[in-house]
């Protein structure tokens, strides 16, 4: 118990650039208070003092707004920054050093008593907001982008954005630290857009092509034409003049 609190506290120390040192971990970090309180709420959990761990988690919820379940079986090095809004369902399971940012859920989707929340390995980043909604396992050194919705399983060494959440895999490089980063993460839904984009300017050429091509055929169509009209009589004017021979012998008889 105590290595996990030491633990605990060099996650805050070494994940927050803010923090000032010890004494401001212990008193000025609700993150790091609300992973206390759970810690303690979950030994009395272990030993089937339900009621008791219940209320001393309620308690926690109310000074922190942080909603840790008794029942989360959490490994060492949890850091909760900010924390205001998260919720951790009973069947989670969190590995160590992972990191959640404020207002990430941690929830299930059943109502039967049974694993129905996930299940997040060792140093994965949850980004502020993100919901992470089933019994699957999110692999470890994965990151999660900010309110992204993740409904699947997501491999290990990934990065996931979007609702709902796209997996995109980080070339195939393992992880060796804990990336904070997770702001910076690719756009599934922008590269889809400038794909699009350069698909229609490509149209957009090929129409103008097309049109100069049409323009330089009327030119030749034309020129083509004026000269058969100064070869071959046009076919109106053959006509205009078989009509007026034939109605000079009508005035003859009439005569």
């Amino acid at each position: 118990m105590f290595e996990t609190l030491k633990s605990d506290i060099k996650a805050v120390r070494e994940r927050d650039p803010a923090c000032r040192g010890l004494l401001d971990v212990l008193f000025n970090y609700p993150g790091f208070h609300a992973v206390l309180i759970y810690r303690a709420s979950h030994e009395l959990w272990e030993v089937r003092l339900y009621f008791f761990a219940r209320f001393l988690s309620h308690l926690g919820r109310v000074l922190t707004g942080i909603e840790i379940h008794p029942g989360v079986r959490a490994g060492k090095g949890l850091f909760i920054d900010h924390g205001m809004g998260v919720v951790i369902g009973e069947t989670t399971e969190i590995g160590d050093n992972v990191t959640l940012y404020q207002g990430v859920t941690l929830g299930g989707v059943s109502l039967k008593k049974e694993k129905r929340h996930p299940t997040l390995r060792n140093n994965v980043v949850v980004g502020a907001g993100a919901k992470i909604l089933g019994p699957f396992e999110v692999g470890e050194n994965s990151r999660i982008g900010a309110n992204s919705v993740v409904v699947k399983e997501v491999p290990p060494n990934s990065t996931v954005v979007g609702i709902p959440g796209r997996i995109v895999v980080k070339e195939g490089k393992k992880v060796e630290d804990i990336d904070l980063n997770h702001q910076v993460m690719p756009d599934p839904v922008a590269k889809a857009f400038t794909c699009l984009m350069d698909h229609v300017q490509l149209l957009h050429k090929r129409l103008d092509q097309l049109s100069e091509k049409e323009d330089e055929d009327q030119v030749q169509f034309e020129d083509l034409r004026s000269r058969l009209s100064g070869i071959v009589p046009s076919p109106s004017g053959d006509a205009s003049g078989g009509n007026k021979k034939q109605a000079s012998p009508r005035r003859k008889s009439a005569k």
